[in-house]
Parts: C-alpha cells; sequence; structure tokens
C-alpha cells in the first residue's frame, strides 16, 4: 500500500481508513476471515476485499454504514497512533511551502516522533527526493521505519537512531531544506548548516512552543550567519455564512435616527444585520443569486484556537553569495 499513489480496488494487507464520523475515524489493515466492529455494526474483512477505495459499506447485520477510505497522508495525520505530540495540516502545508519542498528534494526532519509530518513530506519530494529522518528514541525509530515501508515509503524515509543536539546530522552538502522539531534546535543549527548544499541557498523551519526557544534559535541562527529570520504562529478561525437581507442609505439613516431616539446603540443597525426568521428554510445558492436584497456574509467567531507551536524560518546563503555581497559592500 502506497501513500504516494492510488490504486481503485482494496486487497489483502492494504490499510483502509474506516470513516464512520468526521471526527471517528480508524485505519485498519485488510486480513481474510477477520472483523471489524464498531457502533455501526459487524464489518467482515473477505467482504471488504475486491471493493473500490471510497465505498459505502453496509454493516453484516444492517445496523448502519462506513465509507473505505483510501490512505493519505492527510487521513494518516487524523487516525495515527501518537507516539508523541503531533504536528496537523495547518502547520504541515505552510511549513511544506514556505521551505520550497517538491518532487526530488533533499530533506532533514528531526525528530521524527510520530511520523505525520514525515508523511507528507516523502509524498511531496518523491519519487526522487530523500528524507533524512533523526529521531533519538530507538523504539520510536522501530516503529517509524516498519510504518514508512509498510506505506511504501521506504526508499524515500532514511531512517537515523541520533540525538542531533550532541552528535550533529554527520552529513554534509546533502539537503535543500531543514524542519527541527526539538527541544533545544539551537543546538543542532551549526551541523544543519554544514548539511546543505554549499552551492545553492537554503530554507530551515525550528518548530518551538515557547517563545524563549524561539529567542535561543534566532540568536543561533544569526550567530551561523542565516538571513531572512521570521517568526509565524498558524491559528484555526471558523467562519459562518448567512444570508443577510440588503438595505439602502436612507433606510440605514432611518433606522439609526429612531435607535438614537430611543436610546439604543447605533451601531450594527439592527436593520442592516437582520437575519431571515429561524423558521424560515434557508435558500440556496442559485436563489440567493436571483434575489437581489440578499448577500452572503461571512463573520468569524469571537475567539480563535490557539497555536500549536511558533515557527522560526530562515535562510541559508551558500559561501559564495557571502563572499559576493561582502565584495559588493566594500
Amino acid at each position: 500500500m502506497s501513500f504516494s499513489g492510488y490504486k481503485k480496488y482494496i486487497e489483502e494487507g492494504d490499510l483502509v481508513i474506516i470513516y464512520m464520523t468526521r471526527d471517528n475515524m480508524t485505519p485498519i489493515y485488510i486480513k481474510k476471515d477477520t472483523s471489524f466492529n464498531n457502533r455501526f455494526g459487524i464489518f467482515h474483512h473477505n467482504d471488504i476485499i475486491g471493493k473500490q477505495f471510497g465505498s459505502k459499506m453496509v454493516s453484516s447485520n444492517y445496523r448502519g454504514f462506513v465509507y473505505l477510505l483510501h490512505p493519505t497522508p492527510e487521513l494518516w495525520t487524523l487516525v495515527l497512533p501518537h507516539r508523541t505530540q503531533i504536528l496537523y495540516i495547518a502547520d504541515i502545508s505552510f511549513i511544506t511551502t514556505m521551505l520550497e519542498m517538491k518532487p526530488g528534494v533533499n530533506v532533514i526532519e528531526s525528530g521524527t516522533g510520530s511520523g505525520s509530518f514525515s508523511h507528507s513530506i516523502a509524498r511531496t519530494i518523491a519519487p526522487h527526493g530523500r528524507l533524512y529522518s533523526f529521531e533519538y528514541h530507538q523504539e520510536r525509530v522501530n516503529l517509524a521505519t516498519t510504518e514508512f515501508k509498510e506505506h511504501g515509503f521506504g526508499d524515500i524515509i532514511k531512517m537515523h537512531h541520533r540525538d542531533v543536539c550532541k552528535e550533529g546530522f554527520q552529513m554534509k552538502d546533502e539537503v535543500s531544506a531543514v524542519f527541527l522539531d526539538l527541544p533545544a534546535p539551537w543546538d543542532a543549527i551549526a551541523s544543519a548548516k554544514e548539511a546543505f548544499k554549499q552551492d545553492r541557498t537554503g530554507k530551515i523551519c525550528c518548530f518551538s512552543p515557547c517563545i524563549e526557544q524561539v529567542a535561543r534559535s534566532v540568536a543561533a541562527l544569526e550567530e551561523h550567519g542565516f538571513i531572512d529570520i521570521t517568526m509565524y504562529e498558524c491559528l484555526i478561525r471558523e467562519h459562518s455564512v448567512a444570508p443577510l437581507q440588503k438595505i439602502d442609505f436612507s433606510e440605514a439613516l432611518k433606522d439609526a435616527q429612531e435607535r438614537r431616539a430611543k436610546g439604543l446603540p447605533s451601531v450594527d443597525s439592527v436593520a442592516i444585520k437582520r437575519k431571515l426568521s429561524k423558521d424560515e428554510p434557508v435558500p440556496t445558492a442559485d436563489e440567493i443569486e436571483s434575489t437581489a436584497n440578499l448577500m452572503l456574509v461571512s463573520k468569524t467567531v469571537g475567539e480563535t484556537r490557539g497555536h500549536t507551536s511558533y515557527l522560526t524560518f530562515a535562510t541559508f546563503l551558500p559561501p559564495s553569495a557571502i563572499q559576493f555581497v561582502n565584495a559588493s559592500s566594500d
């Protein structure tokens, strides 16, 4: 089973993501003469074999149904067994873009943890790129190595059991991007600098939950000549969309004057903010577009979900570029 490709039909040994609800999914490996049980009923693996990925499957006792989804790095992030705190899609997508990952790029990741980000990196740089993943915990190394092979990334992800803060990466002139998710990333920055390809620019990211860690990482990046040092924080903000009724300026002015006379606030006029009755069915998009006095508006919730960590990015300059800059300044 490969996460980087797609197959149509389910076979014995395949990994299948069982989708029950948006917040309830689980991974299973298909094995003949076994079954999967949940609150929706009993699902026999023999019945799953041969079905298409994406199929809706009714339980054998007709209590409910599930969907049989093809595994992807995004789905794996939602269902994987947690061995450590993991990265989620919001951070993963942003880091992948900022580090300029693409097919054929070589990347360093430390530490591996539960392998959430590893799967997304491997799919992005496949088929010719290489991910050098470093983890100091031997059991996590063994589990991750097994998972990467089972998921079709054995040739792309190269696992290393090493404490890079003490021993370094022991690599030179190899990669174009480095991602550090470490308690003390500043201790690995000097070694990361050596691992970059020395004839081109590279990108580095430090993933840190505390602002004190960010400060020390920035100091180390500046000390070792990195440029364009910038810190970001990814936040999740939900938007609700609702149809509101339009009014013209004269009506809005009249409403504001009436509210002022009654001692009511003039902002957020009830005429402007008037919504459809709760008892009235919500119109379709076509109905809204055809109704001149309605418009769709988006509103965010009052509170925003907190961050997972701070993301500190910087750019590695090759020695030749630094010499050119210094000569130009002279």
